[in-house]
Formats: structure tokens, C-alpha cells, sequence
């Protein structure tokens, strides 16, 4: 499908859920759309899977999807900075905060959408009906109650699993059409799903509460601080000056959103990228560990563990081993 073809699919996309191609057409000449498929599977479910890479950093503005009137919005993203160049893909050191990752919004959500420059973001988006997701579920949805609470605006941000990152590569790299096209398609939106409810389903109860718009983006601000500050982790006072909130509803809220406490959030993306040094910058382990700001190794160490099952030394030889 050459260029003309994927930018009409999008803005074709654009229009059916709401969206006027005039809102964002402009800025589609700034995105290199290698690829893009969708599968109309409504009123159950959209599929739609896309590769593109931004030539300048910009934004647009979601609007409510009015096309289903009762549903979730689910979008899986693996993000790798992109060499114009040379072609070449990697995790971006200036952007920890774009990890592997997924965002849960009810369809009644207005939302901001970035492409960053340079960054090739392979996306699987899913639209699905309520009624449809919980018959999915079944007699477990009763743990996922605060995703299908109409009165409320929520929006949930997960890290992605390497499994559920294999299976949006595997998604986004086979090409399927013609008899039962569709069936593949719904079968593999419903592995992803499972994937992340799994996930979901471990997180730390909380009491979800709405949001306003101004709340979710403070929010945000706060997480890339977090992500941007590795080497130096910023106090919770810095943090909560950042918000503009108190010190209480930040914790809650971030929580809510996140899944993970803030120290905890910080911690988890310490250790991810502790492993990216050492496999992709070929850090020694205390290399690493000075790095990241810790002064004491062995904590480090046992941190490192907590995480990956393993001491540093161990992991970093068998993952340089499996490259070789």
C-alpha cells in the first residue's frame, strides 16, 4: 500500500470515530506512515495497526469517539528511536518515559496524542464495545469494575510485557487477508487483552475516582519527571510541587494511573534501564550502578535482583551471551 492509500485509511479512521480530518491532516505530512491496517470488526470491536515515524515532533487533540457509545479504547505502543540514516532502531536514551506501554481510555475521553521526532512507534489500537469485553471477561470482570464505570473519567497506563511486546511485533510484521483474515485478527486482540488484564489483575487495589483533564496532565508531568531524572532521583517534595497537588491525592492518583507508587515507578525504570546499559552499551555492572546514581553496589545489586530473578553480573552474562 503505497503513502496516498495509508494517509487516506487514517484520516477514512479519523472521520468514522469522530475525529475531522481537519483537525490534524496538516501535521500527517510530518508522519512517514510505513504501514497501516484496520479491521472494522464493530459494533464489537476496530482494530487498527500502524507504523509511522514523525519527521518533526507534534501533537492533535482526540475527541470523544461517537461511533459506539459504550466502550474502551486500548492502545499498545512498542517505541524505538529511528536513525533517519541509517536505519537503525533502538530504545531511546533521552526518552525512558516512551517505553513499551499501554493506555486505557473510555471512549468519552478527549485526549492528547504525541509523535516525537524521530521516534518509529509500532501502535496496535483497540476499540471495543463493553458488553462485548465483559462476555470476554466473564465471572472475573467484577475485578475490573473501575473500567466499566460510565460516570467516570479514568485513564490507566501499564508497561508493556516482553510478551505482549513480542506479540505487537508479531502482530504488526504478518500480513493477513482473504478467508478468515478477520478471525485471525480477533484472536490475537483477544491474546493481547488477556495479556494485559493478567497484568492488570496484579495491581494494588485502589478506590478509582474521576479525573479532570488538568489532573491527568499534572499527572503526567510528574511521570516523565520521575523518567527523565534516573541518575538522580528527585525527592517526593519536588515532585509534588511539580503536581501542584498535595502530597496525598498525588500518591492516590498517580497510583490510580500507574499502577505502581511513585518511588516504586521510579525504581522499576532504574532497573530497566540498568539492564539496557548493560546489554546495549556493554556497561560493566558497577559501571552501571554509578551510572544510575547508586553509591552502594551492593544495593544496587540486590535491587537489580528483586527485579530480574538474578545478581547483575549473572544476567548481564547471559543476555551479552545470547547476543553473541
Amino acid at each position: 500500500m503505497n503513502l496516498t492509500d495509508n494517509k487516506k485509511q487514517m484520516l477514512d479512521l479519523a472521520e468514522k470515530l469522530g475525529m475531522p480530518a481537519s483537525e490534524f491532516s496538516d501535521n500527517l505530512d510530518l508522519l512517514r506512515l510505513n504501514e497501516i491496517h484496520i479491521i472494522d470488526m464493530l459494533p464489537e470491536m476496530l482494530l487498527m495497526i500502524r507504523s509511522v515515524i514523525a519527521e518533526e515532533t507534534f501533537t492533535y487533540t482526540r475527541k470523544p469517539v461517537n461511533d459506539a457509545t459504550r466502550g474502551l479504547l486500548f492502545s499498545f505502543q512498542n517505541i524505538l528511536s529511528h536513525s533517519l540514516n541509517n536505519h537503525v532502531y533502538q530504545y531511546s536514551d533521552n526518552s525512558l518515559h516512551a517505553r513499551p506501554h499501554i493506555r486505557i481510555t473510555p471512549f468519552h475521553l478527549e485526549s492528547e496524542v504525541v509523535f516525537p521526532k524521530g521516534l518509529a512507534i509500532t501502535q496496535i489500537t483497540i476499540l471495543i464495545e463493553l458488553d462485548f469485553l465483559k462476555s470476554f471477561i466473564g465471572k472475573d470482570r467484577e475485578a475490573f469494575r473501575y473500567l466499566f464505570n460510565d460516570e467516570k473519567t479514568f485513564l490507566i497506563d501499564e508497561f508493556m510485557s516482553p510478551e505482549m511486546a513480542d506479540l505487537v511485533t508479531e502482530i504488526a510484521g504478518t500480513s493477513v487477508s482473504g478467508t478468515l483474515s478477520e478471525a485471525y485478527y480477533k484472536v490475537k486482540a483477544l491474546e493481547l487483552l488477556y495479556l494485559l488484564f493478567k497484568n492488570l489483575s496484579k495491581r494494588q487495589h485502589v478506590k478509582y475516582q474521576s479525573l479532570r483533564g488538568d489532573e491527568i496532565i499534572a499527572l503526567y508531568h510528574v511521570r516523565d519527571a520521575i523518567s527523565s531524572s534516573l541518575d538522580n532521583p528527585l525527592t517526593q517534595e519536588e515532585l509534588v510541587k511539580i503536581s501542584g497537588m498535595n502530597v496525598l491525592k498525588l500518591r492516590k492518583l498517580f497510583m490510580q494511573i500507574f499502577g505502581k507508587g511513585m518511588y516504586e515507578y521510579g525504581q522499576y525504570l532504574r532497573m530497566q534501564e540498568a539492564a539496557r546499559l548493560m546489554q546495549e552499551k556493554n556497561l560493566s555492572v558497577s559501571e552501571t550502578g554509578y551510572q544510575l546514581g547508586f553509591t552502594n553496589l551492593s544495593y544496587f545489586g540486590r535491587l537489580f535482583e528483586q527485579h530480574f530473578g538474578m545478581k547483575p553480573k549473572k544476567w548481564s552474562a547471559q543476555h551479552r551471551q545470547k547476543d553473541i
